[in-house]
This record gives C-alpha cells, sequence and structure tokens, in this order.
C-alpha cells in the first residue's frame, strides 16, 4: 500500500466507524472505483484496533462502569450497569451468530458496488424515517431487553455492506423510542464488543496464512483511524444534538444515487 492509501484509508474507517453512512461501503468503493487492491486483512485488524481504542478511551467511565458492574453481576451484586453489561452481551449475539452462518456469502458475493448502492439508499431513507417519527421518550439506562433484542438482530444485518452498522443500530433504537443522544450512545458502546469479535475473526485468518507485514504502515494506520475516529465520535454527538440524522441522510442519499449513477454510466 502507498502512504496515500493508507492514510486515506486510515481516516475514512475512523471516520465511517462510527457515523450513520457505513464504513464498510467506504473501505470497499475505493478498490472498486479507484483500481486499488485490497488493503489485506492486517491493515483490516490495525485499523480496527484504532476505532476500538478511540471508542473505549472516549466512553471511558462508561466502560468502567459497565465492565465493574457486569463482575459484581457474577458474584451477586446487581446493579444497572451490570445489567447494561449483560445486555450489550446479548445483543452482539445475533450479529455473531449471523457472522459465522454467513462470513463467506458476506464477503463474497455480497461485496458488490450495487449491494453498497442499494443498502446505502434503502437504510439511508430507514434512518430518516425513523429520525422524523421516532418518540424519544427512553434514556440509555432504562433500555428494555425488548429493546436491546430488536436493536441487536439489526446489528446483524449491518454485516450486509453499505447498511452502516451504527446506521442502523440507531435506526432500531429511535425507532424502539430511545432519544438520539441514548440511541446514539448505545450504538457506540455496542461496537466495543463487535469490533473485538471482528479483530479476533480477522487475527485468526492471519494465524492461518501467515505473512510479512509491513509494521509501519500497520502503525500508521492504526494512529490514524484512532485519532480520526475520536474527533467523529465528539462532534457526531454534538452534531445530532442540534440537527439529528439529517445530514447523514442527505450525504447517504447522494452517496447512493451517485453510485447508481456511475454504475451504470461509467462502470458498466
Amino acid at each position: 500500500m502507498s502512504t496515500i492509501e493508507i492514510l486515506i484509508l486510515s481516516i475514512i474507517q475512523g471516520i465511517t466507524e462510527f457515523l450513520p453512512i457505513s464504513s464498510s461501503a467506504h473501505l470497499i468503493l475505493p478498490s472498486a472505483i479507484l483500481g486499488w487492491e485490497d488493503q489485506g486483512v492486517a491493515f483490516d485488524v490495525a485499523v480496527h484496533v484504532g476505532t476500538l481504542a478511540a471508542v473505549v478511551l472516549y466512553f471511558r467511565r462508561d466502560v468502567g462502569q459497565i465492565l465493574l458492574g457486569w463482575f459484581n453481576s457474577l458474584r451477586g451484586q446487581h446493579s444497572t450497569y451490570g445489567t447494561l453489561g449483560w445486555m450489550l452481551i446479548v445483543a452482539t449475539i445475533p450479529a455473531g451468530l449471523a457472522g459465522l452462518l454467513f462470513s463467506g456469502l458476506i464477503e463474497t458475493v455480497l461485496r458488490s458496488p450495487w449491494v453498497i448502492a442499494c443498502t446505502t439508499l434503502i437504510f439511508g431513507s430507514l434512518l430518516w424515517y425513523a429520525d422524523r417519527t421516532a418518540k424519544q421518550q427512553t434514556d440509555v439506562m432504562h433500555i428494555s431487553w425488548r429493546q436491546v433484542l430488536v436493536i441487536g438482530v439489526a446489528q446483524a444485518v449491518s454485516l450486509i455492506p453499505g447498511t452502516s452498522r451504527s446506521g442502523i443500530t440507531m435506526t432500531a433504537g429511535l425507532m424502539m423510542g430511545l432519544d438520539r443522544a441514548s440511541a446514539a450512545r448505545f450504538s457506540f458502546l455496542m461496537s466495543i464488543p463487535i469490533i473485538v469479535l471482528i479483530g479476533l475473526y480477522q487475527t485468526s485468518k492471519l494465524i492461518k496464512n501467515p505473512q510479512i507485514y509491513d509494521i509501519p504502515a500497520l502503525g500508521m494506520g492504526m494512529l490514524l483511524s484512532f485519532f480520526s475516529a475520536l474527533v467523529c465520535i465528539h462532534l457526531f454527538l454534538k452534531i445530532i444534538s442540534r440537527m439529528g440524522m439529517l445530514p447523514f441522510v442527505m450525504y447517504r442519499l447522494a452517496l447512493g444515487i451517485g453510485l447508481v449513477i456511475f454504475l451504470t454510466w461509467f462502470a458498466g
């Protein structure tokens, strides 16, 4: 990978991992449109470690209280944070099972620019609908098991490229009555176990197929994705409190339409 590819793809990963616009789509599209070679599994692991470190650092107080509450729950000392820890585990199960069952399909057939164009438009429109009609009555500390299960199933659907993990989980959260800030916060907290699972899965592939790694490139990717993700989370929470999801919906619709035009007229 060239330095410019590392720079662009790392920043794309950091920014889009937590915005409701699909990180997988933005990482696949440069290769498809610009003819770049696939960045490889090792680079994917590096940038995911960077984004994981960013979300853990940003929500370090929540993460610390959830971990403490969860470990205390194992000893019979129950608390709201302990329950939230169990909820995050349960919400991760549907995506974990879907990844195991359909990984081959997801990594081959569904990694298509046409699939990305369609899912970008469909789930962007769904996000707009949820944001416009949401009751926004519940905060994240009063989330129910029913809401958690629905959001967890939505996260499993996000394995389809172009859907956006953060986008569909926030959409589900809004539809289930969470306020915008809580839908975003729960989505970010849900990203921690799923990113860990993705990292472990990708690492297992590296172990099975050892190769020579460009350590400086991986380090650069990790750092760039970390800092861009950290800034992204901070700005995103500010934007949705003032403007809602509309800017991201408009971006998704413009991207989807642009992709359809490109694929119809220029890539045929």
